[in-house]
């Protein structure tokens, strides 16, 4: 059967930067934050973690608004086998910049789609790369003039004050500001943003 609307979706996050990439696919869609304690010990396997944190956020509301379609969304940041959540200070955000400086490291996000009334089921997970310059105290302060490290992972934005801080990068964009759009489009393309949609595993 066709649905002559299209399906009601959810944003599972308060984040302002998912928020923008997702309104920049043109769709329209309501933002619920879920209320959930997140994973995110230091240790963890990060492709798991984001995959586990999406889940998480997009079963809880699709619980709330069973006709939904729900996007779920988690980002960290993994360098030398150790993940990089948001900071919990600024002394904590230093020392993740001085640990990313001059370094490659990867920024992990998983994406999970969950619709109640017929138990729709759909997670995916991006990786990009991202070289850092090499970092001092005074680069540090600059870059803490310009951005609030402490509500991000890594205690960076990569979208902020790029210039003194990033080398390059490698993948998607998008996904190390917080939610990769191409991939992010064609999840929802799957799952039948429009039309009625099966289960997919």
């Amino acid at each position: 059967m066709t649905r002559s609307h299209p399906a009601r979706l959810i944003l599972a996050s308060a984040s302002p930067r998912r928020r923008e990439l997702l309104a920049s696919l043109g769709l329209q869609f309501e933002v619920m934050p879920a209320d959930v304690v997140e994973h995110e010990a230091p240790g963890s396997d990060p492709r798991e973690m984001v995959r586990h944190n999406a889940a998480l956020k997009a079963e809880w509301v699709a619980a709330r608004y069973p006709e939904a379609l729900v996007l779920g969304a988690d980002t960290t940041v993994f360098v030398e086998g150790q993940v990089l959540n948001k900071p919990r200070d600024l002394a904590e955000a230093r020392s993740m910049l001085l640990r990313l400086s001059g370094r490659t490291h990867t920024v992990y996000t998983g994406l999970a789609v969950r619709r109640g009334r017929d138990r729709l089921v759909a997670d995916t997970g991006v990786t990009s790369e991202v070289i850092f310059k090499v970092l001092d105290q005074n680069v540090i302060d600059r870059y803490f003039s310009l951005v609030n490290p402490l509500d991000k992972a890594g205690a960076y934005a990569i979208q902020e004050g790029t210039d003194l801080i990033i080398y390059g990068w490698r993948g998607s964009y998008t996904n190390v500001v917080g939610l990769p759009v191409e991939e992010t489009k064609q999840i929802l393309t799957r799952c039948g943003l429009c039309r009625e949609s099966r289960e997919i595993n």
